[in-house]
């Protein structure tokens, strides 16, 4: 029997989502979000009906609901962004960023791991998937307490040093890896055309009242980000981020351009999510080295977002921030640290069983934090205690937070 053709694998996959959006209203009673239903259900797909081969026609496709996502998170990097509990909000995101670091040579020496792979396992560490978290707070009522909104900017900004971390280790590899990299001079190359391109963004600026809205000019802006960021050696999701930057730049985000960014999310993120599924193997499973790294792993991501607890100083916790409700939103790792894993995974920076370990790991820390968030919040009563009315950031205002 051959490879199903283009049209029923994309059939296939479309029937997994649909599967995942019928099967994610009770099992979210149980706090397995949407992200887990869809890995999966595309692991028994991959290893059975539809193997991860036949999606290389279709990789572009589900790639693009990542991006649109990152561009997302660009448009709300703006300068009122900690308006409210900056230091709170930066002590948190640092210590979010450095006490993974400390488990660099813990990794690489019991491992064996090289430079690239561990600064890519720390990437991992350092992202924080806070989507699934914001849904849920918002579910329970909580998403304007002094807590949910702490973790409102913590989310924007946390997974902007853990990007960087990321090109760092995708750079540090194309040393390396001789022909197949481009050494610094691109990465350098790509700060140059961000300098360049907020010049000429800010030049446009002055001299329009209007910024072109539609869809073509909004996936122009957003795939060309992502090219160049790809091509300089800075990973497409740093591209897409600044494509987002840019666009905000532009002037304030007008009900079109969130709409197209998200029909675009919607259609093409579940898709995502199914396809990384297919790439674990079964057989990587099967191997010790894949779950003691990814033990290794899990108690490393538990304990780094712990200390993260130390951000939120006496005057936070009489503002009423619950530093345990803030700790266990930042646990799971949800869609950034899948996307850092995949995007490793294509360029070669980790192979198929480093790739399950960290699966595994993203996996095991959304539901566990979604399973201690879940318990914080029930006898906690946070529901009734809110803050003044504050915008939302758009990302999360326009459609459920990201898993």
């Amino acid at each position: 029997m051959g490879q199903p053709t283009l049209l029923s694998t994309l059939l296939i996959l479309l029937l997994g989502v649909l599967l995942a959006r019928l099967s994610e209203g009770w099992m979210a009673r149980l706090a397995v979000p949407a992200i887990v239903i869809e890995l999966v259900l595309g692991f028994v797909l991959g290893n059975t009906v539809v193997p991860f081969e036949a999606m290389a026609p279709l990789s572009g496709l589900t790639e693009l609901g990542v991006l649109t996502l990152f561009f997302q998170v660009g448009l709300e990097v703006r300068g009122d962004l900690l308006s409210s509990r900056r230091g709170a909000i930066l002590r948190t995101v640092a210590l979010s960023f450095c006490t993974p670091l400390l488990a660099f040579w813990p990794l690489r020496t019991l491992f064996d791991l090289s430079i690239p792979t561990t600064l890519l396992c720390l990437a991992v560490l350092s992202a924080t998937g806070t989507g699934v978290t914001l849904r849920l707070l918002s579910q329970r009522g909580a998403l304007q307490t002094p807590s949910g909104r702490l973790l409102v900017g913590v989310s924007v900004l946390d997974d902007l040093p853990a990007i960087g971390l990321l090109a760092i280790a995708t750079a540090s590899a194309g040393l390396r890896l001789g022909t197949q990299g481009i050494g610094w001079t691109g990465p350098l190359l790509g700060v140059l055309l961000a300098g360049l391109s907020w010049l000429a963004v800010t030049h446009w600026a002055r001299r329009h009242s209007r910024r072109p809205t539609s869809a073509l000019a909004i996936l122009m802006l957003l795939i060309g980000s992502a090219w160049v960021g790809e091509a300089c050696g800075l990973t497409s999701l740093l591209g897409a981020l600044w494509g987002g930057v840019l666009m905000a730049r532009l002037g304030p985000v007008e009900g079109e351009v969130q709409r197209v960014l998200t029909v675009l999310s919607e259609v093409f993120l579940p898709l995502y999510f199914i396809s990384v599924g297919m790439r674990i193997g079964a057989g990587t499973l099967l191997q010790p080295a894949a779950w003691s790294l990814a033990a290794a792993l899990i108690v490393m991501a538990l304990l780094s977002k712990l200390a993260c607890g130390l951000g939120i100083d006496r005057h936070d916790r009489r503002a009423g921030v619950d530093r345990w409700l803030v700790v266990f939103g930042l646990i799971p790792r949800g869609l950034p640290g899948l996307v850092f894993a995949t995007t490793a995974l294509n360029q070669g920076l980790i192979d198929a069983v480093q790739f399950s370990s960290l699966v595994l790991m993203v996996t095991v820390t959304t539901v566990v934090g979604l399973v201690l968030l879940e318990r914080r919040l029930q006898p906690s009563g946070v529901q009734g205690e809110r803050e003044p009315d504050e915008p939302m950031p758009k990302v999360w205002a326009t459609r459920d937070p990201p898993r």
